[in-house]
């Protein structure tokens, strides 16, 4: 299939080449000009992906029309809080070129403010007409080991099945599995919330804290993530799978995850301001804190670790009052509030 990829950072670059892998016609759109010139001329992308070669048939262009009028299917890699503006503009194109494409979006955030999943988003901004299906490509995936052909499995889901079947077979190859999941809300809130998780494992290993803290945070994390998607409607079984603990994992445990990495720079004394900066890519955990911190008080789901983070994000509490805010509540059961959510949803839907 001719596929374009709306965006040139490390992940957009990593799944053109397995795009290409698989037999696509693949282009890149960037809005960087030296970024498409790399890539046209060197068949590099350096500044995101070291020491990685690009096939010489994938091709990148500065002009979003071109890559719209080449592209059968649409692969939006690019932050979530631009995700919005870039989806009109390609949805303008669309009117002007009369033509229906298939998306597929590979963000892992909420947007701010509205607090939508990002196909949400896509939904509320392009028209149907235009658009067959909204797709969503997810699940434990740093860009560096995709781009080194180390074997890697992501989950897919739609708002109507076949979107996902369709992009199923054009991202499956050898080495890059790819599973269709019906829950379009679970995998995106999945993918979203573990970058906050991550975010707080990254501090813990910046204090110098060990292994048994870390891995108290990452589980009842997960916990966290589940109570508060199952209460939005998602299948608690999504959680605990690629999209859910398998991403989860990756991203608050390596080195390669940008969210991890975050937390120990402001743990190392830097600011939320210069430890942006400083990793030069968006860090999705910071915005996606805030706004699941105000997505949990909405909806009244209690997520303790959520709201320490957005205390020491955002309102400079110190990492004594954060974890004395942690160890010190009220005592309660494991998995009271989680099956509690459960049976109301078993309830709801009878």
């Amino acid at each position: 299939m001719n596929i374009s990829v709306i965006g040139t950072g490390s992940f957009g670059t990593s799944l053109s080449m397995v795009l290409n892998d698989n037999n696509n016609r693949v282009m890149m759109y960037g809005r960087n000009q030296d970024t498409v010139l790399e890539i046209n001329q060197s068949h590099t992308n350096s500044q995101y992906l070291k020491n990685i070669d690009l096939a010489s048939d994938i091709k990148a262009t500065s002009s979003l029309k071109e890559a719209v009028s080449h592209g059968e299917v649409l692969v939006l890699a690019v932050p979530v809080n631009a995700m919005r503006s870039v989806a009109a503009e390609i949805n303008q194109l669309l009117g002007d070129l009369n033509k229906e494409v298939l998306i597929v979006h590979v963000a892992k955030g909420l947007e701010l403010n509205t607090y939508k999943r990002v196909s949400e988003v896509l939904e509320e901004v392009f028209d149907p007409k235009y658009v067959s299906d909204i797709c969503v490509l997810s699940g434990p995936s740093h860009a560096e080991e995709v781009a080194e052909k180390q074997p890697t499995t992501v989950s897919t889901a739609s708002i109507h099945t076949t979107g996902a079947e369709i992009i199923q077979d054009v991202f499956m190859t050898d080495y890059f599995r790819v599973y269709v999941n019906n829950d379009m809300v679970g995998v995106e809130i999945g993918g979203a919330l573990k970058n906050i998780v991550a975010l707080a494992v990254g501090a813990l290993s910046g204090y110098g804290f060990g292994d048994n803290p870390k891995a108290a945070v990452i589980t009842r994390g997960l916990h966290e993530i589940a109570r508060l998607g199952t209460k939005l409607g998602a299948n608690p079984l999504t959680f605990l799978g690629l999209a859910g603990m398998g991403d989860l994992i990756v991203t608050a445990t390596s080195q390669h995850s940008r969210n991890y990495r975050c937390g120990q720079m402001l743990a190392g004394g830097l600011s939320l301001e210069e430890a942006t900066e400083k990793m030069g890519m968006v860090v999705e955990g910071v915005n996606t804190t805030r706004a699941t911190y105000e997505l949990a008080e909405k909806y009244d789901v209690d997520m303790p670790i959520t709201k320490v983070l957005y205390g020491y994000l955002f309102n400079d509490i110190s990492e004594d009052e954060a974890f004395s805010a942690l160890m010190k509540r009220e005592k309660t059961s494991e998995s009271e509030g989680l099956k509690q959510l459960l049976e109301s949803q078993i309830k709801n839907s009878k």
